[in-house]
């Protein structure tokens, strides 16, 4: 185990353990449908990240070396596509890389020389075999800095050769695909290493370590994006061909490209990469330093350790200089009220950076707003959106899982008015109809055309699942909220005699979700009177700290959950006995989002249900064994992290963002907090 020194701002550059290796050779390799299914992505704390497959092909609009913040905090395009090198020897030339193109032709194959893939951390690392020599390949991400190093090296023993190296460039919005019209950047050479891309939005900045560089401007058009059309969306693009550099390969040197929006960044490439490294162990180290749990932790929760830091970014505002928040997944999401509150234990505390939770919930402070937080944050110089009825219960819970970690009574001090905001508001009655029903104390929310509870989909003025009324999982939320109140108070030293007196009322009322059949009401007092389907969100009710349920109906509610939703990988939207069940995930943009909680299987559930699960049982052991089918995943899909969604029937195909961060931090809180029931 290492020794470790921590700072102040919860970071570390020691060697930790090493995490779940993650490995292919060439029966993945050299198999283009497994070598693009299985992904790489890297971030670099800004809300900046690099992504492509194994195959090193093109499959998604999101698949870049570099995908930047041009407009912070998260106005991210895609600034830097390729580099694609071609291995020159003996006179002919060897494609270190593969392209698709619309029309189906995949040329280059290059991916068939590809001897193994690796991930070191989180680096992704090719080894290609071919020309009777061998040459790794590496890129990665400049934590704290928008820029992307991609280097390739000779092995020790092996003749000397060169690299030719296409340097395609883009500035697309990183949702969209290109309009060559739209994108005429001037391209200036600096120096024989360096040149400099010029957009009115932006600067990119390109230097070459061992060789020399000569700009180019020709367009490489129609790459196919064959995951694009598999979800019904635009699956052309093209991109800008720079410049093109020649690297001499010396045996065991780095040669490579450094692209950066932040200057002149360093050229320094085994220095740059050491630094990548001594931040990856930094993470690990860190975890491992500071929870107990994590000392003899699986190799798979430590890769999931390492994912975790993937989804923090800095998130600056006035008089929160060092803020911070969430990507709620990669690709396509920023960062949002709910999600981040939800995956704040454990991406931090169950990490041992209780310094970032701080500063996460420090930040969202800032946006409560009559007693609500954001769905989704706002970008620069938009208005945020309120959208949401339980992402301030969630703010209240991840509070509630801060002090309880790490007793600081002093900021909770500070952030206790705007917790009382909060429950004053939702007892008077705040947007959209939410608010306490003075008959009963239970919440309702709704209004026509919203939709306000996690199960959000909405398709125009279709809301898929509107659950207008009063949710299960908001009044179980509510009465964890109450309780969590009181205590704070407690603790403060204020008075928690309201909260109480509330939150026993909310607990005789709750009485109301029993469904006399088996598990609870998904809905009661909704437009249609009580909704009797079976969904997971009645989980909530067993596996937050403060149940409003005795422990019989809390039996109840696990069971149901155990017979009609739960998978390996999670707990399915809705029970496949329904007549609106989805068993898979797919199509266009209309059937993917008029069946996404219809069926899907979410991972995130997958935590509370195995907390639930202990809570009934008191075997820790056996519900942590209810999360290790997600090891098996860590090596597919996006390699390293969790999906947000997979199909509801089996083999449950991963779907929908393929690295989700309440996927990981639930997983990963739930291993840590069963690991805590363990000590005596």
């Amino acid at each position: 185990m290492s020794i470790a020194i921590i700072r102040e701002d919860d970071t570390l550059a020691v060697r930790g353990d090493e995490p779940m290796p993650i490995r292919f050779g060439r029966a993945v390799c050299g198999d283009l449908a497994q070598a693009e299914r299985r992904e790489w992505w890297l971030s670099n704390g800004l809300g900046a990240y690099a992504a492509g497959t194994v195959a090193g092909s093109l499959t998604r609009r999101y698949h870049g070396l570099l995908m930047a913040p041009v407009d912070p905090p998260l106005g991210r395009r895609l600034v830097f596509a390729k580099a694609d090198a071609t291995l020159l020897a003996e006179g002919q030339g060897y494609s270190l890389f593969t392209n698709r193109w619309s029309g189906g032709a995949v040329a280059p194959a290059g991916h068939v020389d590809l001897e193994s893939f690796a991930l070191d951390g989180r680096v992704p690392v090719w080894t290609y075999a071919t020309a009777g020599r061998r040459v790794e390949a590496r890129v990665w991400l400049e934590q704290g800095a928008n820029t992307v190093y991609a280097a390739w090296r000779l092995d020790a023993d092996d003749e000397p050769a060169q690299l030719r190296v296409a340097l395609l460039a883009n500035g697309r919005d990183h949702h969209g695909t290109t309009d060559r019209h739209g994108f005429r950047p001037a391209v200036e050479a600096v120096d024989g290493s360096r040149l400099r891309v010029a957009d009115p939005a932006f600067t990119l900045h390109v230097a070459v370590v061992g060789g020399r560089i000569e700009t180019r401007y020709d367009w490489h058009a129609d790459f196919d994006l064959s995951v694009e059309a598999e979800r019904g969306l635009p699956a052309t693009d093209h991109h800008l061909c720079i410049g093109e550099a020649l690297l001499d390969l010396t045996p065991g040197a780095w040669v490579g490209i450094v692209a950066s929006l932040d200057g002149e960044a360093s050229t320094d490439l085994p220095a740059a990469l050491a630094r990548r490294l001594a931040e990856e162990d930094g993470v690990l180290g860190l975890a491992a330093a500071t929870v107990p749990e994590l000392a003899e932790a699986p190799d798979w929760v430590r890769r999931l350790v390492l994912a975790a830091d993937s989804y923090l970014f800095a998130r600056p505002l006035s008089g929160v200089p060092d803020g911070q928040s969430v990507i709620a997944g990669y690709p396509w999401f920023g960062d949002w009220g709910r999600d981040t509150m939800i995956a704040l234990p454990g991406l931090t505390l169950a990490t041992g950076r209780p310094g970032s939770a701080r500063r996460i919930l420090e930040t969202f402070a800032r946006f409560v707003d009559r007693g609500m937080l954001p769905n989704v944050f706002p970008g620069a110089g938009e208005h945020a959106d309120y959208n949401t009825v339980d992402a301030a219960l969630w703010y209240v819970e991840a509070w509630r899982a801060y002090v309880g970690a790490t007793g600081d009574l002093a900021a909770l001090e500070a952030a206790f008015p705007v917790l009382e905001d909060i429950v004053d508001w939702h007892r008077r009655g705040t947007r959209y109809g939410i608010g306490e029903d003075p008959a009963d104390g239970l919440l309702r929310a709704g209004e026509p055309g919203l939709q306000l509870t996690w199960m959000d989909a909405r398709i125009g003025d279709w809301v898929v699942t509107p659950r207008h009324g009063k949710p299960v999982e908001i009044n179980a939320l509510w009465f964890n909220a109450l309780r969590a109140m009181a205590e704070f108070a407690d603790r403060l030293g204020r008075p928690a005699r309201a909260y109480r007196t509330a939150s026993g009322r909310v607990r005789r009322s709750f009485a109301r979700f029993l469904r006399p059949d088996g598990g609870l009401f998904d809905v009661i007092d909704g437009l249609a009177g009580d909704d009797p389907t079976i969904r997971p969100n009645q989980i909530f009710a067993v596996s937050l700290p403060h149940s409003p349920l005795d422990r019989a109906a809390q039996a109840r509610v696990v069971d149901e959950c155990r017979r009609a939703l739960l998978t390996s990988y999670g707990l399915r939207s809705l029970a496949p006995a329904h007549a609106d069940y989805r068993p898979g995930y797919r199509g266009g943009v209309l059937e993917r989002d008029g069946g996404y909680h219809q069926g899907p299987v979410w991972a995130w559930l997958l935590g509370p249900y195995a907390l639930a699960v202990h809570r009934m049982t008191g075997d820790a052991d056996a519900a942590q064994r209810l999360l290790e089918p997600v090891a098996d995943h860590l090596s597919d899909a996006a390699l390293g992290h969790v999906s947000e969604i997979f199909d509801g029937a089996p083999p449950h195909t991963p779907r929908g963002a393929p690295a989700q961060a309440w996927s990981v931090a639930c997983v990963l809180e739930a291993w840590w907090r069963l690991e805590q029931s363990k000590r005596p």
